[in-house]
C-alpha cells in the first residue's frame, strides 16, 4: 500500500478526475439544491441581495441553486479547475453568467485579489467541502481565511460529517481508533477521523469530527457557534439526495463584531422570522 500522506494536491487531483467530474456535474444538472440547504438559506440569508461567497464549489450545484432561489450576488471558488469549467458552462446555459467563479484556494484565500477582505455578507461551504481538506491546520487556514473575508456579525453555513451521528458509526470509529493505538491504520492517512476511499463516483478524501472538534475549531478560528443540527432534524429530503449524501450536520457561526462596534444583522439576530415552513418545527434556533 501506498504509504505517503494524503496531501491537497493528492485531493484536488481526484477532483480534476474524469469521473469525479462527471459525478459531480451530473449533481449540478439534476440533484440541485437539497430541502434542508434551502430551508436554512431561507433562515440565515432572507436578503437575496446581499454578498455570499460559496466556498468550494465545485460543479456548481449549489451555487446554480442558489441563483434559482434568486441570490443575485454570488462569487464562488473551487480549487479544482476542471469542476469550475463545469459550473461556469451549466452557467451560461442557464443565463446566470453574472455569477461569478474564480479558481481559488480555500486555504489561501488572502492571496486572491477576487475575494477582498470584509465583503461579504456571508459564506458557504456545502457539502462537508471543509472536511475534504486535509489537516486540521489547513481546516482552520480555510474557516481563518473564510472569516477575514466577512464583513462583522457574517453568517457561516457549513456541513460536516458525525462521527457520532449514530450506534453504527461509534462502534465503526471504537475500532477505528484501536487501529491507531496498533499502528495499524492506513498510513496514507493524516489524522484519526480520516478516510480516504474510492468506488464508482471516484476517489475520496474525507475527515470526520465529532462535535467538540467543530466547536474547538469555530472558537480558534473567531467564528461565534450559533446553530448546529443533523441534517434529518432539519427537512426530509428526497431519495435522490439520500442516495448522493449520507448524514451530515450543518453548522452555522457568526463573525463577531468589531471593535468599532458594527452589530450582527442576521436574521437569527435580529428577530426576523422568514418562512420556515420546510423545517423541521421542533427544530430549535437560536434567539
Amino acid at each position: 500500500m501506498e504509504t505517503k500522506k494524503i496531501t491537497v494536491a493528492q485531493v484536488r487531483a481526484d477532483f480534476d478526475d474524469p469521473v469525479s467530474v462527471v459525478h459531480y456535474a451530473r449533481a449540478a444538472h439534476f440533484l440541485g439544491l437539497w430541502a434542508s440547504e434551502r430551508a436554512l438559506m431561507e433562515r440565515f440569508f432572507p436578503d437575496r441581495n446581499v454578498p455570499l461567497l460559496e466556498a468550494g464549489c465545485g460543479a456548481g450545484r449549489a451555487t446554480l441553486g442558489l441563483w434559482d432561489m434568486g441570490y443575485r450576488d454570488l462569487t464562488a471558488f473551487d480549487f479544482a479547475a476542471e469542476q469550475l469549467d463545469q459550473a461556469r458552462h451549466l452557467a451560461a446555459e442557464r443565463r446566470a453568467d453574472a455569477i461569478r467563479f474564480e479558481v481559488a484556494d480555500a486555504t489561501a484565500l488572502a492571496q486572491h485579489p477576487a475575494i477582498p477582505a470584509g465583503k461579504f455578507a456571508g459564506a458557504l461551504f456545502f457539502f462537508n467541502g471543509l472536511m475534504q481538506i486535509p489537516g486540521r491546520e489547513h481546516r482552520r487556514a480555510a474557516l481563518q481565511g473564510l472569516r477575514e473575508a466577512c464583513a462583522p456579525g457574517a453568517t457561516l453555513l457549513f456541513t460536516t460529517h458525525d462521527r457520532d451521528h449514530s450506534p453504527t458509526e461509534r462502534a465503526l470509529w471504537r475500532l477505528e481508533a484501536a487501529r491507531w493505538e496498533r499502528g495499524e491504520q492506513d498510513p496514507r492517512l493524516p489524522e484519526f477521523g480520516d478516510r480516504y476511499f474510492e468506488d464508482e463516483t471516484g476517489r475520496t478524501f474525507m475527515h470526520l469530527p465529532d462535535r467538540a472538534e467543530i466547536l474547538a475549531d469555530l472558537a480558534a478560528t473567531g467564528w461565534q457557534h450559533a446553530f448546529d443540527a443533523l441534517r434529518r432534524e432539519v427537512a426530509p429530503e428526497t431519495r435522490a439526495v439520500r442516495d448522493f449524501s449520507d448524514e451530515c450536520r450543518f453548522w452555522a457561526a457568526h463573525k463577531a463584531q468589531s471593535s468599532s462596534g458594527a452589530v450582527c444583522r442576521c436574521p437569527c439576530r435580529s428577530g426576523f422570522t422568514p418562512d420556515v415552513s420546510g423545517i423541521n418545527p421542533d427544530l430549535q434556533f437560536p434567539n
